[in-house]
């Protein structure tokens, strides 16, 4: 069976900027570069909703093996709740954006929680997460300190300060990269305001020993938040669209799928939409261990047996009426993992 990836398709016009919505891709545990610990397996489960993965670790060596096992997120701008909605919790000022849990051989571990701040020139948070996970830009959090500028997402907090700034200061924010200045226009009503151009990059980690030539259990979890927004699908596919089909292998039957489910009955003049959600997973962080994954399966869940659910991928059998799963042996990952789940508009 073969799924083909179709990827998000946000109507560019400004008037529907706020019909897409922003989110998180999800990575993988990193390790420093390792030939001493090897992934023997991973299963990995991703939906809409959640992202829980399984993993069995084995120390090589005759010596135990100690080091900081990371889960990093994605950088997040710091402006991004501004320019547009954010698939994220309300409450920006809390330190942990997904709930995230672990577990050694069954038992709960004590996860700590790092933020840093980055900017990248030309940042762009539609990048592909692995470009952000190679990447996350230059370290600006010490400045950020320095200035006391707060290192959080709520923008509006944020923001207050950096209008507070005396001409001095406020120089030295633009000469650094972390904001642009705008005089405002008195005449048209229009105040001073600021723009904050840094990211925020949260990351999950702990101290870990692997025993010496023993396995080890490790599984963690935590809530899915990932992009997505107003969703068309014509086909065949529109001009705008056929590159799309090439770039992810769209095939006549995912197209004529997604036609389908998206066929509005009131007739095609109300509009043929749905919502799709971009779920992302960052494979290639299993690299940093010690040879290939062993054995890797992962599991689907489009939610809902009326969704659709696209992938580049071979090897895809249906388990259920929303499951599906992929396994491999002796896996080394050299791309990252995208999938898409399209849902059709509500007719109630």
């Amino acid at each position: 069976m073969r799924l083909s990836l179709v990827p998000l398709l946000l109507l560019a016009a400004p008037a529907l900027a706020n019909d897409g919505f922003g989110g998180l891709s999800a990575t993988g545990l990193t390790f420093d570069q390792t030939e001493a610990v090897a992934m023997e397996e991973e299963k990995l489960f991703l939906s809409i909703d959640t992202v829980a993965v399984d993993y069995v670790f084995r120390n090589l060596t005759d010596k135990d093996v100690t080091g900081e096992v990371i889960f990093p997120l994605p950088p997040v701008g710091v402006w991004s709740g501004y320019e547009s909605m954010m698939n994220l919790p309300e409450d920006l000022t809390q330190e942990d954006l997904v709930g995230f849990t672990a577990t050694v051989d069954g038992q709960p571990v004590t996860v700590k929680i790092d933020r840093i701040a980055v900017v990248e020139e030309g940042f762009d948070e539609d990048n592909p997460p692995s470009r952000q996970y190679d990447n996350p830009g230059r370290d600006v959090t010490a400045d950020l300190e320095r200035l006391g500028i707060p290192l959080t997402l709520d923008y509006m907090a944020v923001r207050e300060v950096l209008l507070s700034f005396p001409d001095e200061k406020r120089q030295e924010v633009v000469a650094l990269g972390l904001g642009e200045y705008y005089e405002g226009d008195p005449a048209q009503n229009v105040p001073p305001d600021v723009w904050g151009t840094w990211a925020i990059v949260t990351r999950y980690h702990w101290t870990q020993t692997f025993p010496a030539g023993k396995p080890l259990a490790v599984s963690h979890s935590y809530t899915n938040r990932p992009p997505g927004g107003l969703f068309y699908w014509s086909d065949p596919p529109e001009d705008y669209q056929t590159y799309l089909r090439d770039q992810y292998c769209i095939d006549e039957g995912t197209s004529k799928a997604l036609a389908k489910t998206l066929r509005n009955p009131e007739g095609d003049e109300f509009g043929n939409y749905g919502t799709a959600w971009n779920l992302s997973y960052v494979l290639r962080t299993a690299n940093s261990w010690a040879g290939p994954i062993g054995k890797f399966t992962l599991t689907l869940d489009k939610g809902d047996p009326k969704n659709v659910i696209s992938l580049c991928a071979e090897g895809v059998k249906k388990t259920g009426p929303t499951t599906f799963v992929i396994e491999k042996t002796d896996y080394t990952p050299d791309r990252d993992l995208e999938v898409l789940i399209v849902q059709p508009m509500s007719q109630e």
